[in-house]
């Protein structure tokens, strides 16, 4: 009950009676939620690798946006779409370092070999002279029948 009064009145009672004094953060040197119990140096510390950390994700996040924007550029680049502008500037943003994921460049280095094995099966297809096949195919066909009519006396 204390502490739904204290909120409901905390403020209004504040303010009417000067303001008090209210925490703060360690930057100033107060006491925050965190740091109680902790000694000035142990507190300046925790912080200190609070921000570290917060620094690390960030630029793990960084790091895993711009992979996945690279393999949208690569898909692009292997369907021949057109090109994004905010995946282009993600990847620039994060510098040359970035790569694809092994496992992702694999399924990319796969999917091109299918492709080039289909294009090469295509190739052939184009050399392929569909006349000359047609005529050769006639000629048998031509054959076959010749030589049942020899065999058969009814045809």
């Amino acid at each position: 009950m204390a502490f739904l009064m204290n909120q409901v009145l905390g403020d209004k009672l504040r303010s009417f009676s000067g303001g008090g004094e209210e925490r703060s953060t360690a930057a100033e040197g107060k006491e925050t939620a965190a740091c109680r119990g902790m000694t000035r140096e142990e507190c300046e510390e925790y912080q200190r690798q609070l921000v570290e950390e917060k620094i690390q994700r960030d630029k793990d996040f960084a790091t895993r946006k711009a992979e996945r924007a690279n393999l949208r550029v690569a898909l692009r680049d292997k369907y021949r779409l057109p090109d994004s502008a905010q995946d282009s500037a993600t990847v620039q943003m994060a510098g040359d370092d970035v790569d694809l994921p092994e496992d992702l460049a694999k399924m990319v280095d796969e999917d091109e070999e299918e492709e080039e094995a289909s294009q090469s099966l295509l190739t052939a297809l184009q050399s392929v002279d569909v006349d000359a096949l047609k005529a050769k195919a006639q000629a048998a066909a031509a054959e076959v029948k010749q030589a049942a009519e020899e065999k058969c006396g009814l045809m």
